[in-house]
């Protein structure tokens, strides 16, 4: 007996079964019985898949690497960090990482065709904490799925006799960004398309890497270190604690003295870190003749990553950078 196939598709799994919408003929080397048995098989086997889909918790990296081949500056310890317990009342979980004295890089590169572009992530957290999925692996897979490699940093923490929280941070966002490029053709990157995404204080964290005060952070390692250590483009969303007391003028470590990569800028107008910041880092930008593009939203809050809030449209901020990308030929928009 013959039969025409349909693909059914469960869980972004695959599986050919048979269709019971066509009229059946009879064959000398299969009889209903047999076609019964093959069809229950079938339904056996799509109902024990395991389920692919790519949730906060199950997009996992490629690989985890170390940033700096022995200890990073300044450390005596080499310790990837504490998960704190997760906080009642949150779902999806949001996964907090603290007292990091080794800094690793989680690799994530897509599944599908590359753009050969690559993005640093720079998670936020407040300089104490690495918030490792809401605002780490959750902007992977949506990097991904626009044939971006993306790259989650879990820079050092900060210690309580620390002065500038960020700059250990920024030793490690420097030589991260060095790592990535030094490894341009083993992940199938081009080395001119390079960038930074930063949340919160990730956020701070990548306006001050792209400001450049502080271009020799540390003693050079290895070779790694005589690559260049500046992004190509730039996306701030939320950034944190910009500006001084006065929220009129950007912090010493984040002043621009000259054109720097285009910069993409997501804040809202109810946000506790005032959206002031990204307006005068726009401003900024905008007077050097650095092509930029900021979205301010009525409301939303701080923290949402990739997630939506309710009551608000923040949640579409990602597709604005999609196209923001997609205008650069950085990514691919997808529907």
């Amino acid at each position: 007996m013959s039969s025409s196939l349909d693909r059914v598709q469960h869980n972004n799994c695959q599986a050919i079964v048979a269709s019971p919408k066509e009229p059946r003929h009879n064959h000398s080397n299969l009889n209903a019985k047999h076609m019964r048995t093959i069809a229950l098989y079938f339904v056996i086997l799509l109902l024990t898949l395991p389920q692919v889909t790519f949730s906060a918790s199950s997009y996992v990296p490629h690989n985890s690497i170390p940033i700096w081949p022995a200890l990073a500056p300044g450390e005596k310890t080499s310790h990837p960090g504490i998960q704190q317990p997760f906080r009642k009342g949150e779902h999806p979980p949001v996964l907090r990482i603290h007292d990091i004295t080794q800094p690793r890089l989680q690799i994530f590169l897509p599944h599908g065709k590359s753009t050969k572009t690559g993005i640093l992530i720079l998670p936020g957290g407040g300089y104490g904490k690495v918030v490792t999925n809401k605002e780490g692996s959750e902007a992977a897979q949506w990097l991904n799925d626009l044939g971006i490699a993306a790259f989650v940093l879990s820079y050092r923490t900060s210690l309580p006799q620390d002065n500038r929280p960020w700059f250990r941070p920024l030793q490690d966002s420097q030589r991260a960004l060095r790592l990535i490029r030094s490894n341009a053709n083993k992940w199938n990157l081009k080395r001119d398309q390079i960038g930074l995404l930063g949340f919160s204080a990730g956020g701070q964290l990548a306006a001050i890497h792209m400001a450049d005060q502080f271009p020799t952070s540390y003693d050079l390692a290895d070779k790694v270190d005589t690559i260049n250590h500046l992004p190509d483009f730039v996306l701030l969303v939320y950034p944190w604690n910009t500006t001084g007391p006065s929220s009129s003028s950007l912090k010493e470590e984040i002043q621009f003295s000259k054109p720097a990569p285009p910069t993409f800028i997501v804040h809202t107008d109810d946000d506790r870190s005032t959206s002031l910041g990204s307006l005068a880092i726009y401003s900024t930008l905008k007077g050097l003749g650095t092509p930029t593009e900021l979205h301010v939203y009525e409301n939303g809050g701080h923290g949402y990553g990739m997630r939506t809030v309710a009551g608000s449209n923040i949640g579409t901020w990602p597709m604005r950078a999609a196209e923001w990308l997609h205008l650069r030929k950085l990514g691919s928009i997808t529907p």
